[in-house]
């Protein structure tokens, strides 16, 4: 299928869920193919498309429904905030899911991270946030177990590990992300309830303390369409 074809169906498509209310049902994948003039394979890409975005929401056996215009979680990245930190400012119900908490043994990656030797004990904070009824984000922290143990986050921990530390006074100073694009694997996709192969918004990152030292080495998960991150950048040579 050519490329001006996708958008007309893209268009169409976004056309048809702007009409309906939310909560309605779009016709089935097959009846809606037929409509629309297009190959299931083709249809489905598209409504892929779509559900990263929160307008709509598929839900395995029962079909597909109309969200409506998503919650937008909006900040800056110009200083490090917790997810829980951003919504609160801008008014949304934003909670954790159910939290893991688990001792592992660092892999290479991790321990390159984390300035440890491979094979070091670590601890695993993994969890999902949800927004207007539904996971928005998948976070996974791994730290070194001389910063935290894995039964010390009690039932108080409200899904965030930075507000934790800061809390806790640990000395934090700055944060160093990698921020791409990738597609969602098995396990992420199933955490959020998406597509494996579906788009998201990743960071990897890597908290400092003031003494130079990594405490902290995450990767977080974001469906694009729940979240509007902005920069302020200084004008090269003023």
């Amino acid at each position: 299928m050519s490329h001006f074809p996708f958008q007309r169906l893209q268009t169409d498509l976004a056309a048809m869920i702007e009409k309906l209310p939310p909560g309605s049902r779009l016709p089935s994948e097959p009846d809606l193919a037929k409509n629309l003039g297009v190959s299931r394979a083709t249809l489905r890409e598209a409504m892929r498309m779509f559900e990263t975005q929160g307008l709509i929401r598929r839900r395995q056996g029962a079909g597909t429904f109309v969200v409506g215009r998503p919650p937008v979680i909006e900040g800056g990245l110009e200083v490090l905030e917790s997810m829980l930190t951003l919504a609160r400012r801008t008014g949304l119900d934003v909670g954790p899911g159910p939290v893991t908490i688990e001792n592992h043994l660092a892999d290479e990656e991790t321990a390159q991270a984390l300035a440890v030797e491979t094979g070091a004990r670590i601890v695993r904070v993994s969890r999902t946030m949800s927004a207007d009824s539904r996971p928005v984000a998948y976070l996974v922290d791994m730290l070194p177990e001389d910063v935290l143990r894995a039964d010390e986050l009690t039932s108080k921990f409200d899904g965030s590990v930075l507000d934790y530390l800061r809390q806790r006074g640990d000395p934090l100073t700055i944060s160093r992300a990698n921020i791409t694009a990738t597609n969602a694997t098995a396990d992420v996709a199933k955490m959020l309830e998406i597509q494996r192969g579906d788009v998201l918004l990743q960071f990897s990152a890597k908290l400092f303390t003031a003494s130079g030292k990594v405490v902290d080495f995450s990767h977080s998960y974001f469906l694009p369409g729940y979240f509007k991150f902005h920069i302020v950048r200084r004008v090269g040579g003023v």
